[in-house]
């Protein structure tokens, strides 16, 4: 792939920047980056990847292949309107902007090569579970190119547009959600005596094998979960003790919350 331009240098343009150059799908040198006004962050980024910063002429955009907006989703409409008269014709863009359609981008940058993807932080390591949409002037190779991106960061997941406010409410906040659950668990364990290394390490490993055994067996959460479970044993006593406290509707009103913002977030664009 030729020149990619991040337009926006937050954390998930970091994270994917992190994760193509980590697994050489790009070399650094092809790589830039533009924000609204953070010099501090571009110099960080510079620094610490081998980035170029886009600079006041923004030659580095007319000569780009691929667009990435990654701005924050309240700065889209200024940013497009900053890019809009340098970018060529032939350029594809790739938004991984939460709630912002591929009709919003198509009025602000014209009617060109539109993907819309949402990964999530984990892309940082190769790990990022992602969804991805495209609109018809997406070609068969440019497709390809897009789909090979998103792979080196992780998964990813080909979906119809609308699909993406779940996506974005799963996988894309997904991590938190873990991080939030892994913070009650090592409460829980010092709470009941446990050191905090101890209690790390066996819910690190606890969350790995688990999510490795739903990977490698093939086989459904619920026979997996029945398996642990023995009458009147332990696991029963806490999953009672779950079910109790209504934990799959906490979820469910969880993943509610967060698509109904990614299309609030789409309304306000």
């Amino acid at each position: 792939m030729g020149k990619i331009v991040f337009v926006g240098a937050g954390s998930m343009a970091e994270a994917i920047i992190a994760g193509i150059l980590t697994n050489e799908v790009m070399h650094a040198e092809d790589v830039y980056v533009m924000n609204k006004s953070d010099d501090e962050r571009l110099s960080y980024m510079q620094r610490t990847y081998g980035v170029s910063v886009v600079c006041q002429e923004r030659n580095a955009l007319r000569e780009a292949e691929l667009i990435v907006l990654a701005t924050k989703p309240k700065d889209i409409e200024q940013a497009m309107q900053d890019i809009t008269d340098y970018i060529n014709d032939e350029a594809a863009v790739l938004s991984v902007i939460a709630g912002i359609s591929i009709k919003t981008i198509e009025n602000g940058l014209g009617n060109r090569p539109i993907a819309r993807s949402m990964p999530n932080t984990s892309a940082t390591i190769g790990k990022s579970a992602s969804g991805v949409s495209m609109n018809a002037k997406v070609n068969p190779q440019m497709r390809k190119r897009i789909l090979n991106l998103l792979l080196s960061i992780g998964i990813v997941k080909e979906v119809e547009e609308d699909e993406l406010h779940t996506v974005t409410a799963l996988s894309g906040s997904g991590p938190a959600y873990v991080y939030y659950m892994v913070e009650a668990l090592e409460e829980a364990a010092i709470a009941n005596g446990l050191s905090n290394e101890v209690a790390r390490d066996l819910i690190i490993q606890t969350l790995e094998g688990a999510a490795a055994m739903l990977r490698q067996t093939g086989e459904e959460p619920e026979l997996l979960r029945r398996n642990v479970t023995s009458p009147g044993g332990t696991t029963e006593a806490g999953l009672k003790t779950l079910e109790n406290r209504s934990f799959k509707e906490t979820i469910l009103e969880c993943i509610k919350s967060a698509e109904r913002r990614s299309r609030e977030l789409g309304a306000l664009s």
